[in-house]
């Protein structure tokens, strides 16, 4: 295979393999297998990051953005759509177990995320027409959090597929107008605070209440 092709390839591996994760170690663990999957999605997706992408392209994926205003309205627009959750249920820090886990993620996987989907993908599809880029990333995007719905009601259904896809489509476009994946780790950064990941993983409010 081609590098291009196991780049590409690569998120139905990585899918796959945290499909394992959570069916073998769920029925031990519960709601926590949140942990073992995102641990185990920072390491596969890293590796390929660095084994595919490199210093060199993770400089450039941090350059500074081509101007366009548009695209940086919207990725932050869609960034603070996880706000009312955080307005709401915010008290659901209140333990240390929670909020540490909680900010852990908000600051670490905006960018581990943002190098993979939107950097190493597109940049690996940059020959095929934009929109069937951006719709294959984004669609694989959303189908990676899928796998947190196996023990978590609140991130499963199709409203969680739906949210993510339409991220992983605003941004993907937001990646190829401004060649720079600063405001997109930036607005990710907003869903994974506002979404209180940690406590919805936890299923810490009922599905559907603000």
């Amino acid at each position: 295979m081609t590098k291009k092709q196991i780049v590409l390839l690569s998120p139905f591996l990585i899918i796959a393999i945290n499909f394992g994760v959570a069916s073998a170690f769920g029925e031990i663990i519960g709601k926590w297998i949140f942990i073992p999957i995102v641990l185990t999605y920072w390491i596969l997706w890293s590796f390929f990051i660095l084994r595919f992408g490199g210093i060199k392209s993770m400089k450039k994926w941090l350059g500074k953005p081509v101007r366009n205003h548009f695209w940086v309205i919207m990725s932050l627009i869609v960034g603070l759509i996880p706000l009312p959750l955080f307005i709401f249920h915010n008290d659901t820090l209140s333990l240390w177990t929670i909020w540490l886990p909680w900010i852990t993620l908000a600051l670490i996987n905006p960018w581990i995320e943002e190098f993979y989907w939107r950097g190493l993908l597109l940049d690996y599809s940059k020959n095929w027409q934009t929109w069937i880029s951006v719709f294959y990333a984004g669609l694989l995007f959303s189908m990676s959090h899928a796998i947190y719905g196996m023990n978590s009601e609140l991130n499963s259904g199709a409203e969680i597929l739906v949210s993510t896809f339409i991220l992983g489509i605003v941004w993907g476009f937001a990646y190829n107008k401004t060649k720079s994946l600063r405001w997109m780790i930036f607005a990710h950064f907003l869903v994974d605070f506002f979404g209180l990941s940690a406590p919805a993983f936890l299923d810490l409010w009922e599905k559907g209440a603000w």
